[in-house]
């Protein structure tokens, strides 16, 4: 929860860590050294259990609704592995999973394929 532990967050995963701009960790640290930030985000992290106490839910939702579903995700991921996005296709076939060479924070090194992602999806499945 300090800059040198962000910065390496940023990177873990990442065949090359020099794609990682300083800003985005930098600006996290800042954010983060506020009276109580710390708290807050130790908190957020407990708090995860209850996410997954939810997916039965999410995968029922994903199973009876269909909905059009675009999953990016970095392929080299720690923490939402690359098995996690896949899954979205076991209870939705309207899901298009994107694996991409970057780790936890996609939109630090992969912004543009993303954003071309995002429109094609959008265009193919006519949600606007």
């Amino acid at each position: 929860m300090n800059l040198e532990g962000l910065r390496h967050e940023y990177s873990v995963g990442i065949p090359d860590p020099r794609l990682i701009r300083a800003e985005g960790y930098t600006l996290d640290a800042a954010l983060l050294a506020r009276p109580g930030n710390v708290d807050l985000q130790l908190d957020l992290f407990l708090d995860y259990a209850d996410n997954v106490k939810l997916y039965p839910d999410f995968q029922e939702y994903f199973r009876t609704r269909k909905a059009p579903t675009l999953a990016v995700w970095g392929k080299f991921d720690p923490y939402f592995i690359p098995a996690g996005g896949e899954a979205f296709k076991r209870d939705n076939p309207n899901t298009i999973v994107q694996l991409l060479p970057t780790g936890d924070f996609t939109l630090e090194t992969h912004l543009p394929e993303v954003v071309v992602s995002m429109r094609d999806f959008l265009e193919l499945t006519k949600i606007r």
